[in-house]
């Protein structure tokens, strides 16, 4: 059997060296496994790609698929899910953050029968607060109102089976989480728990802009509460409308008394067009993953594999 080890890579020209020996050091034959590692190259400005370059010229179990530019980490992963060989697919971070070591105790679990493994942080040492607080309230938001329910600890490390696969790449969406999409195709899928390390070298690319874009892809894309939350917020602001022309009313025709126009007018206005921009804002939102969906667009362009053009791009 054939293992399929896939690697975003961007700027990791620090890491990636020592991964590649921690991956040869691994006991392979004792296994009974062949392998192969595909490092998708997210357009890096460094020395990753002369050393995968490098690399891949003298180690024939190593490809290096290098991006035409920066297409992110998730496009990184589906491109190499669409080369890869294997029986199974690891998806491997370049940081060292995920230990190699842990491939083994996923492809056990793997020969047991699961379809999907992953690999859930027991710990993350090493991470800000803001970091950690981000992380749980976005997995506890996933699990809680979609339909991708992800381990409550997160996981983006992982093993699935060829039959994972080639459902994925039936599945060509845009904008989207894969880990997500992972789980919400089901199958039999088991977790194992490993200790996330720190970071070897480098900085993380992960920034505010990029996880906020992550979360919003993936609320949009697998869950239906923004748009159901438009609606119940406008019919409670309708509902407080009618209440309060009912306080005119009584106000008024009750009292007596003049009603105060201006200052409650303005504050209305104010707030029912916060109110209807936010839920065009929602609508559109979803309008525009429906228009670049349906653009005939690839999810990512290849510039190179292996040092040779690859031909049309996915």
């Amino acid at each position: 059997m054939k293992i399929s080890i896939i690697t975003p890579a961007y700027n990791e020209d620090p890491n990636l060296p020592l991964l590649y020996q921690r991956i040869l050091a691994l006991d392979w034959k004792d296994q009974q496994l062949d392998w192969e590692w595909l490092v998708v190259d997210d357009h890096s400005h460094d020395g990753t790609d002369a050393y995968l370059q490098h690399l891949a010229e003298i180690n024939p179990r190593v490809h290096h698929i290098r991006f035409a530019r920066n297409f992110g980490s998730h496009a990184a992963c589906a491109a190499g899910l669409e080369l890869c060989t294997g029986n199974a697919a690891v998806v491997l971070a370049a940081d060292l953050q995920d230990p190699p070591e842990t491939i083994f105790p996923l492809v056990n679990e793997w020969r047991a029968g699961s379809k999907v493994v992953w690999a859930v942080r027991a710990d993350r040492p090493g991470e800000s607060l803001l970091s950690l607080a981000f992380a749980r309230i976005y997995y506890e938001l996933m699990r809680r109102y979609t339909s991708a329910k992800l381990p409550p600890s997160g996981a983006d490390f992982l093993l699935m089976d060829r039959l994972v696969i080639d459902a994925l790449k039936a599945a060509p969406e845009k904008n989207t989480s894969l880990f997500a999409l992972i789980q919400w195709m089901g199958f039999d899928q088991a977790h194992i728990a490993y200790t996330k390390a720190q970071r070897h070298g480098g900085v993380s690319k992960w920034n505010f802009k990029t996880r906020l874009k992550l979360a919003i892809d993936s609320f949009v894309g697998f869950s239906y509460v923004p748009i159901r939350a438009t609606i119940v917020l406008g019919l409670s602001l309708a509902f407080l409308g009618f209440l309060y022309a009912l306080f005119l009313i009584v106000r008024r025709f009750g009292f007596a008394n003049p009603v105060e126009g201006w200052t409650s007018l303005i504050c209305v206005v104010l707030i029912t067009s916060g109110i209807q921009l936010l839920m065009l804002g929602t609508m559109g939102e979803y309008l525009w993953r429906c228009l670049d969906q349906t653009r005939p667009r690839p999810r990512f362009i290849i510039e190179s594999i292996d040092g040779h053009a690859p031909g049309l791009p996915r």
